[in-house]
């Protein structure tokens, strides 16, 4: 059975830090890409940061700058470092596995809530 169970959320200042995890079982997790996602109330999930099994990043522009994805093979972990924080930051994190040909294989976390408020 596969499982990506995030970490780390929680509540932080606006100009804080945070950094969540993913543990993921199940997988052959250094094959996968895995990627966070945010998805705010009322809005659309949106792509956070992604990392290849080679350890190629991908960053949409808006995230540019003030995230961080890294992933450690030996500990079936992806992390994301979330610097600067604001309060448009505030959503849900997901975390997201997908097989790097066979992209049905796409799995995801429960999500951990990030609050940024003063």
């Amino acid at each position: 059975q596969v499982q990506l169970v995030e970490s780390g959320g929680g509540l932080v200042q606006p100009g804080g830090s945070l950094r969540l995890s993913c543990a993921a079982s199940g997988i052959s997790f250094s094959r996968y890409t895995m990627g966070w996602y945010r998805q705010a109330p009322g809005k659309q999930r949106e792509l956070v940061a992604s990392i290849t099994s080679n350890y190629i990043t991908n960053y949409p522009e808006s995230m540019k700058g003030r995230f961080a994805i890294s992933r450690d093979n030996a500990k079936n972990t992806v992390y994301l470092q979330m610097n600067s924080l604001k309060p448009e930051d505030t959503a849900i994190y997901y975390c997201n596995a997908v097989h790097p040909v066979l992209s049905t294989y796409t799995y995801w976390g429960q999500g951990t809530q990030v609050t940024v408020s003063s």
